[in-house]
């Protein structure tokens, strides 16, 4: 029986044969309409991108969105255009590993590799993740602060709390989940719609500023080092594991043609969803140019809105987006985490219990430095959280367009030669500029 496992996992060059699937407990639980419109078919395949498209709207994001547009106006759009269409890209090869081999990233890897380099990228996966909470706790301590008047520690502690509601929602099913993730986006959109519209922004600099690349870019040392700031922190390395299985939630059928229908449909789930993650990103770019730069104010960006725009809602709505970016990322890093744990180690552990163990590794420090250096060291500490998620980065990528290139692996759904050459180019592009950035920051 051995013999027999071993040399089916051989002749697909997988060096182990697929085991159980991560999320057991929601694999195919949603169900497709059988001869249902292509309309309807879009709705029910709809969900895995918009989680997906969390990380992309996260407070990490935030800070480098606010310092390009408070510092150097419109420029840095591009950027984030450039960013976003990298971010489409990965994600639907991330889309078609999941659907085409019906492993996730992290069973890829555990599958293919020896079993210590698998543990080793499991373990800088286990820190990316920890990093990201750290980014959330702060966001969201941040966000309490301005609504509630809660002081940065108290509400570091807070952040706990949340574990509560994810234990819930995934007793209630996935499709829960996925509502109230798509409702907290809603939330972060309509706010920065709002803000958009108390700042006045001017038409024709944006519109220049998203399709016309500046050469000022790679002039401006400072500029180049936010540029990649925003470039090496969108597309986040645990986003590639969650995309890969949470497609798999679906029962659509397992035989070529019902892959290449899902893949067909996922990817535009995943391209709409990122783009309105794009959106985002880009207003508070907007909303930072045409508020900071203005006025030439760039410190404390968050609580000088208010006065600068004139209008009494702005801070407030800022401070709900934030709280409501900083949940959802909170619930999307809960699922990441299962699903590294699960697909490298074979490991199952209660979600709540999971959440609890990657909440305090992130509390700890928060509350440890909030305590001795106040606002400004949380600020240093998100921008190490960062850093530890660039490094991590090419990690994830590199085997993602390894596998999705290999033939073997992938069969008749093997990336194209023109695709392949263009995954590479991200891949090393990624890498090269997360090598330069992370080299800068400790220099810094």
């Amino acid at each position: 029986m051995a013999t027999d496992t071993q040399t089916r996992a051989s002749r697909s060059s997988w060096r182990l044969a697929p085991g159980t699937p991560s999320l057991p407990e929601v694999h195919s639980s949603v169900q497709l309409p059988a001869g249902a419109s292509v309309w309807r078919k879009l709705f029910a395949f709809a969900g895995p991108g918009f989680l997906v498209s969390v990380g992309y709207m996260d407070p990490g994001n935030w800070a480098t969105d606010l310092a390009g547009g408070s510092k150097f106006n419109y420029t840095l759009l591009f950027v984030i255009m450039l960013s976003n269409l990298m971010a489409i890209l990965l994600q639907s090869l991330a889309v078609k590993l999941g659907v085409a081999t019906g492993r996730d990233l992290a069973q890829a890897c555990r599958d293919h590799f020896s079993k210590p380099v698998a543990m080793f990228l499991w373990v800088i996966c286990e820190i990316a993740i920890a990093a990201c909470d750290l980014a959330e706790v702060i966001g969201t301590a941040i966000a309490l602060n301005l609504i509630l008047g809660i002081p940065l520690i108290w509400g570091v502690c807070l952040t706990a709390l949340d574990v509560l509601l994810i234990l819930f929602l995934q007793q209630r099913g996935f499709r829960y989940i996925e509502a109230l993730v798509v409702s907290l986006i809603g939330i972060v959109g309509l706010c920065f719609f709002a803000e958009i519209i108390f700042s006045r922004p001017e038409i024709a600099p944006i519109l220049h500023g998203f399709f016309i690349p500046s050469r000022e870019i790679v002039a401006n040392k400072e500029m180049l080092y936010i540029a990649i700031g925003i470039l090496g922190a969108t597309v986040m390395p645990h986003n590639l594991y969650l995309h890969s299985s949470v497609v798999q939630t679906r029962g659509y059928e397992r035989d070529p043609a019902g892959k290449r229908e899902a893949i067909r449909f996922f990817q535009i789930d995943s391209a709409v969803a990122l783009m309105f993650a794009l959106f985002v990103n880009a207003a508070i770019l907007i909303v930072a140019a045409a508020t900071f730069y203005r006025s030439g104010n760039t410190q404390d960006a968050y609580k000088l809105l208010t006065p600068l725009l004139g209008a009494t809602s702005a801070s407030f709505l800022f401070a709900l987006a934030l709280l409501a970016s900083g949940q959802n990322s909170t619930l999307t890093g809960t699922l990441a985490g299962q699903i590294v744990m699960e697909g490298f180690l074979h490991l199952r552990m209660q979600p709540w219990l999971r959440r609890l163990i990657t909440r305090a590794i992130a509390i700890i420090p928060a509350v440890i430095v909030t305590a001795l250096y106040g606002t400004s060291g949380t600020a240093k500490l998100l921008i190490f959280s960062q850093v530890v998620l660039s490094f991590q980065l090419s990690f994830a990528v590199i085997p993602l367009v390894m596998f999705t290139s290999d033939r073997h692996k992938m069969g008749e759904f093997v990336n194209a030669a023109g695709l392949k050459t263009l995954a590479w180019a991200v891949a090393i592009f990624i890498a090269c500029l997360n090598i330069w950035l992370l080299v800068q920051t400790l220099r810094g």
